[in-house]
């Protein structure tokens, strides 16, 4: 395949998995409404987001970005070299070896729930045991979607092999519906415990809606564990760093949790909720195009062609920065007006408002960062180096803890809301990771063409400005206007004002969304 063609395999791809990310994310703000509307920045609110905690960290050290990683690559090398039998029976290893690992430590979580909670994850509510034993009951609802999900992680991962991404794309749309239709129908009759099991049936649909696809591939699964396979044994080889780094990842959010809970009332839920708004454009850039680059990469890593990964590479980053810049200036400008849009009602006052959108402010600075990082990683994956950037992760996410702690300090002295220092924490300690990924990166794909970055960053850096001058304007001409009113008007004509400025500086990926989007007409 041709560059050529393999970019516009990819540029197709990552619009596909965009198109249905943002789907999702509007989806995933209609569930953020009616959640916060319900249960505003409250004590239970803020129950049910510690009770995710443990669940979140199994899943993720265990069966999510850490198999990803491991497993696209040997399972795409497999299917390369047209091995099916090989790459279905380690499938099967796979999928049976971590279903059993996530239910035994599911149980074993749920059994220790109270003790979890009270001697490490939430030790600030030991004295409140009505507390604790609602977050614990909500944990072990939760424990359950970790084992459904561990089966959808790897269906999803054989999809992505064979360059199938609709469904797994959409698959979190199933997940959205499910929280939505707990909060609507069983909050009512179970109030908090409802959203719990709203959880287990979005995961159910998650895994669902991913079957009839897989059934295309004529899968030969079977029941067995075979721990002398070498590709099996190749996959918990390459799982075992990036576990450790998903695991150092976690403890991070855990510190986090250990320290809002020690602030005041709130500071927990409107730090999850500002870091969820924050995660919509984040998975919608840079992880749909790392969604969709990714078993390309594997794939040019495997045929050892450097110079293909070099120009993959660079031309993801340039579509990375052209979305994620002026989603960061966007964030911190129209941050509050648009959760006052969303969220704003009795429960969900303006005090919620300002807690959210302070800390939002403060994750929308690491927004490029993260989008980099994504993508990057993807590449030390591609090839089958899973220590370098795990080694990175751990030392950044260790910065992470320790400048969380000092700036936590620091904004309580001078009189600033305390939870956004662990938004800025976090974007600080991503940005140094970014950077020493970079350097990392460039001997092992013999350099890198930071010059073409550096363009794209310069002439995306002119629109975004452009898009600042007018939003602020707009903020002049609405200065007495409701806050929300400027927050709705300002999301169109920023995105106006910079797709013109792109379309003026005739920047290639600006000229070939508008190709597609010619070719799609003439059709």
């Amino acid at each position: 395949m041709t560059t050529s063609k393999t970019g516009n395999t990819i540029f197709r791809a990552a619009s596909l998995v965009m198109a249905a990310f943002v789907v999702n994310n509007l989806i995933g703000l209609v569930r953020q409404m009616i959640i916060n509307r319900t249960f505003g920045t409250s004590a239970a609110l803020d129950a049910y987001f510690a009770a995710f905690r443990v669940p979140d960290l199994l899943f993720n050290i265990i069966a999510g970005g850490a198999l990803g990683s491991a497993f696209i690559p040997v399972f795409t090398e497999l299917l390369a070299k047209e091995d099916q039998r090989d790459a279905w029976r380690t499938a099967s290893y796979v999928i049976n070896l971590l279903l059993m690992v996530l239910a035994a430590v599911a149980f074993l979580a749920g059994v220790l729930a109270e003790p979890l909670l009270e001697n490490i994850l939430t030790p600030w509510w030991a004295d409140d045991a009505a507390l604790i034993a609602m977050t614990a009951r909500l944990m072990r609802i939760m424990l359950i979607s970790t084992v459904i999900f561990g089966l959808s992680g790897v269906i999803m991962g054989i999809h992505h092999s064979y360059d199938h991404f609709l469904a797994p794309a959409i698959a979190p749309i199933a997940y959205n519906v499910g929280i939505i239709l707990g909060a609507i129908f069983l909050v009512p009759s179970f109030g908090i415990d409802g959203l719990a099991w709203g959880v287990v049936l979005g995961a159910l649909g998650h895994l669902l809606l991913q079957l009839p696809k897989l059934r295309h591939y004529q899968p030969k699964l079977g029941l067995r564990i075979n721990f002398r396979d070498v590709h099996l044994r190749n996959i918990i080889g390459l799982m075992l760093p990036r576990t450790l780094g998903l695991a150092v990842w976690e403890i991070n959010f855990w510190v986090n949790t250990i320290i809002a809970t020690g602030l005041p009332t709130g500071s927990l839920s409107a730090l999850t909720i500002a870091f969820q708004i924050f995660t919509f454009p984040q998975a919608a850039i840079s992880r749909a195009i790392a969604t969709a680059v990714f078993p390309t990469l594997s794939r040019q890593a495997a045929s050892n062609d450097l110079a293909a990964m070099r120009q993959t590479l660079i031309s993801s980053l340039r579509s990375v920065l052209l979305l994620s810049i002026p989603a960061s200036v966007g964030l911190v400008m129209l941050g509050q007006p648009i959760i006052a849009l969303l969220f704003q009602n009795r429960q969900f006052d303006s005090n919620s408002t300002r807690l959210v959108a302070w800390a939002l402010t403060w994750y929308a600075v690491g927004l490029v960062s993260h989008g980099i990082v994504e993508i990057v990683t993807r590449a030390f994956y591609a090839l089958q180096d899973t220590k370098t950037p795990v080694g990175i992760g751990v030392a950044t996410m260790l910065l992470n803890v320790f400048l969380s702690i000092g700036l936590v300090r620091v904004f309580d002295q001078i009189a600033w809301m305390p939870h956004g220092a662990l938004a800025l924490a976090n974007s600080i300690a991503t940005t140094l990771e970014m950077i020493v990924l970079l350097v990392l990166l460039r001997p092992k794909l013999g350099g890198l063409n930071m010059s073409r970055l550096f363009s794209g960053a310069f002439q995306t850096g002119i629109a975004t400005v452009a898009m600042a001058a007018a939003l602020w304007g707009l903020q002049l001409l609405l200065l007495n206007a409701d806050q929300r009113l400027y927050g709705l008007v300002g999301m169109g004509l920023g995105a106006v004002v910079f797709g013109a400025m792109v379309l003026v500086l005739r920047m290639p990926e600006g000229q070939q969304v508008l190709g597609m989007i010619r070719r799609r007409l003439g059709r």
